[in-house]
Order: structure tokens, then sequence, then C-alpha cells
């Protein structure tokens, strides 16, 4: 099958019964449920971007499996050409949805491109292993299948570090190996777009070392997501029945985030990855290489999210006639320079980009992983500017309904501005107040604050992978140390 419609999408996600809930009562169309169905049509529209004319040979490749034009987040990237036409592609679907689908189809993607190509690191647990990824690989590129995914476990305490908290009445482990596959039961978080997934990836985050270097939990496999035993609990929907006027984002762009119970869920052989190896499982991102190229897709999506605030600043200044002041300037620059940023860092990361022992072009390190520490500290910053340039206009919101009331002469006389009608100031606010006050973009604060772990655990990493050695070494150079003996500046 070639790169699949919209339509196509949405029928396959009909087609396939699952077990979602949402407000205490199961969903039986996720296309037609009101908390959801924007969100689906969202993720459809990034498939007929596929198919648009204009678009269409930026957003796709042809497989070298069948010939047909698949979609280019898949490609397994062996040179830069292919990686800088990887970030194009990526880019059109992040502006699509303005940045606030964090978890679209390219995101799993690139994983599993990364993980195909690294088959070997997998056979090392088991021969048929490394065999089973590039099957699934190939499987998911050539019916353009959309991937959830759920990586943490609950936990019943923070006494321990989460990661480390495995308690067999909540942490998702094997229970039982049979002819057929594995049994899996436990509980994982968090499975955004797991409503509108055709498919979930399984897999541990990194784990303790236990002495026996062999644990029930570490795991990575991927299933369709109406496997029997599978069940998806939706948090409350923030696509709330309000229009498009009133609530831009939060009417269009629910990717929706769940609690994932697999209640004794069989996993076929041929879908498991990668099974109690605990040493493997803490090195797969690091030796596959797939960290980086999730960030690479992600700071696609951090770019279309900075165009957004950044744009959305630019005309609200304009509108209120105080792009002039010194302190709007001042504000809206910090806004420029994280937007710049954001795009130098991933240019540079494609700029030194190198093959990695997989053949593959893989985003350098340190620039692609600075998207990540300097975007869950920037966005909240970039959303309290937001709501510092707008003050209390933010409250001048009247509703679309308004303007066709009685009230309609006053509205239009009195909103106005000399930049604006009061239609576009007040339609413009709803948007500022989808980014920076409603219970969607309080979302999306909480969501870049956590998306790639916590901001200390983020800059731990950072401080690992840093050439700290150069850096000292030029500063004993300059005072005469030459001769002093180097320090290790690593951590055990």
């Amino acid at each position: 099958m070639p790169a699949r419609t919209g339509q196509q999408y949405l029928q396959g996600l009909q087609e396939r019964e699952r077990d979602i809930w949402l407000g205490g009562e199961r969903v039986k169309d996720v296309t037609t449920h009101p908390g959801l169905r924007h969100g689906a049509e969202a993720i459809a529209s990034l498939y007929d971007l596929q198919h648009d004319p204009q678009y269409q040979a930026e957003m796709t490749y042809v497989s070298p499996t069948t010939g047909d034009r698949v979609g280019l987040s898949f490609i397994i990237p062996r040179t830069m050409d292919d990686l800088v036409r990887r970030r194009v592609m990526m880019l059109h679907w992040a502006r699509t949805t303005c940045g606030m689908m964090g978890r679209s189809p390219d995101f799993m993607n690139v994983s599993y491109a990364a993980w195909a190509a690294a088959a070997p690191f997998f056979a090392r647990n088991r021969p048929a292993f490394g065999e089973n990824i590039q099957r699934y690989y190939t499987y998911i590129r050539e019916h353009d299948l959309t991937l959830t995914h759920s990586l943490i476990n609950l936990q019943r305490s923070r006494s321990v570090a989460g990661t480390f908290n495995l308690a067999e009445d909540t942490a998702l482990r094997v229970v039982k190996e049979t002819d057929a596959g594995i049994v899996v039961r436990g509980a994982r978080v968090l499975a955004t777009l797991g409503p509108l997934a055709d498919e979930i990836g399984v897999y541990a985050p990194r784990m303790g070392r236990m002495t026996e270097g062999h644990s029930p939990y570490a795991l990575n496999f991927a299933i369709p997501c109406g496997t029997p035993g599978l069940k998806f609990l939706c948090r409350e929907s923030f696509d709330v029945g309000q229009t498009h006027f009133e609530h831009p984002l939060g009417s269009r762009f629910e990717e929706m985030d769940c609690v994932v119970f697999f209640n004794d869920v069989l996993v076929p052989w041929e879908r498991v990855f990668m099974l109690g190896d605990v040493g493997l499982v803490n090195t797969t991102a690091a030796t596959t290489h797939s960290s980086n190229h999730t960030a690479h897709q992600g700071a696609a999506k951090n770019v279309a999210k900075c165009e957004l605030v950044l744009g959305t600043a630019l005309l609200m200044s304009h509108v209120l006639g105080n792009a002039h002041l010194p302190h709007t300037q001042e504000r809206l620059g910090k806004l420029m320079m994280y937007t710049e940023l954001m795009k130098a860092c991933m240019r540079a990361a494609e700029a030194d980009a190198t093959l990695d022992e997989w053949g593959v072009m893989c985003p350098a390190q340190l620039p692609i992983e600075i998207t990540r520490n300097l975007f869950s500290t920037a966005y909240p910053e970039m959303v309290e500017i937001l709501q510092l340039l707008g003050s209390s206009s933010f409250m001048i919101r009247p509703s679309e309904a308004d303007f066709h009331s009685p009230l309609a002469p006053e509205i239009e006389q009195y909103l106005a501005t000399d930049a604006a009608t009061a239609h576009e100031r007040v339609q413009l606010f709803h948007l500022a107040w989808d980014i920076a006050c409603s219970s969607f973009g309080a979302r999306q604060v909480l969501y870049e604050r956590f998306f790639a772990s916590d901001p200390l655990t983020r800059a731990q990493f950072l401080y690992t992978i840093y050439p700290k050695e150069a850096m000292v070494a030029r500063i004993r150079s300059f005072l005469g140390q030459d001769d002093h003996e180097a320090e290790a500046l690593s951590p055990p």
C-alpha cells in the first residue's frame, strides 16, 4: 500500500475496534466522538498532505520494497540530503498543526527506522528479534500506520526513582512465555495519541542494573491497539465543543493522553523485539541513536511552536499599537531569539551529522540534545511573555455568537483598534488565550516541561555528553598549566 490518504486513515480507525474509555463511557468510534474527532481529522490532514500536488514530492519517497511512494518520515537517512529532506517533511507536518501535536506519526516512524537499521543490536538479545524489528518497520512503512507509545510504569510511591520503582501489581511485566508469544500484565503511561493510533509501541525506559542482568520488566514490542486485553483510559478532552473562532487550537488539535492497561495481553513472538536483557534496554537509545532522531523530529515541532507564539505576539503588538514600546520590543526580541536558536540548533545537528556504525546519517548529538534542554524551560517563558504582552486584552473576548447579537454594533465600535476591526482583534485574542490561558494551552506548557523527561535529568545528560575536557584544557593552557595532569570531569 502506498502512502495513505486522510480518508484511508479514518477508515482504518473505524474498522478496528479498540477498548477506549473517556468520561466513564466506552468510545465506539473516535472519528465521531465529540472529544476526539477533531484530533483524528487533524491527523487525517497530515496524511492528505502526502497527496497534495504542492507537497507530495517533499512528503514521500519511493519504497525500496514495493516501488510505491511512502511517507518520508520512514526513510532511513543514509546521507545529509536524506536528513534534510526528512526535516523538510517533518516541518510541513509540524506547521500544519502549529506544533501542537507533539506525537504526530513521524515521532515513532523515525524511531523504528533507526531501530531497523540497527537490527543486529536487537539480534544480540535473540537472533530472531533482529529480523522482527526489520520486518515490523517494513510493515508499518508499507501500510503507513500511526503509532502511539508508552514508556513509563505507574508508581505507588516516589520513594524510589521512577525508572527503578517496579512494583509487581502496577508495572508492566512478562507474566508468562508461551509457544505463541509472551503474556504481559500491568499499566503504562502516557500514551499520547492513543485513541487515534493504529498500533502501540511499548518499550522500557532505562532500568536499574540488576545483579542477574535479566528482568521481566525489560521489554520492547509493538501490537495493534485493538489487541484483546488492551485498554486505554483517556483524560478529559480539551476539545470542549466550541468553534474554531473561540478555541482555534483546542477545537482542532486534541491529541489526547492515556493510561494503558494490559490485562494478560498476548504479544506474538514476531512482535517482540527485546526481552529480559537489562543491559540492552539501558543502551538501546544511545547505541541505535534513536534518541537523536526523535530529538530531530521534536526540534521540527519546536520550531513550528515557536513560530506560532512569535507570530501571535507580533500580531498582538501590531493590533494593540504597542510594538514601538521598549518593553514590548524586549519581550518580542526574546521570542525571536528562542525561535532562531531552535532553528540554528536543528540545522547545526544536520550540518555536523555523521554516519553511525549502522550506516545511518545521525544528527549530531550535542546540538540536537540542546533543543530538548532549551525548550523545556523556554516554552513556559514564551507563554508567559505572551500573557504579559496581552495583559487585560485576554479578557476582552466576546463569543462568536455575540457578533450576531443586538450588541454587535457596540462591539464593532468599541473593540476595534487603529490596526484591526473588532472581529479581527477578538479572533486573535481567542488564539492567544488558547495558547496561553486555556486548559488546552496549560496542557501544552506542562507537556513541554516534561516532553523528554524532567529538566534536571536532561541537564545531567547534557553535562555527561558535553566535551568538558577541551574547555578546561583551553583555560589551563591560558594559565600556563599545560603540564598539569588532566582530571576526569565525567561522572563514573
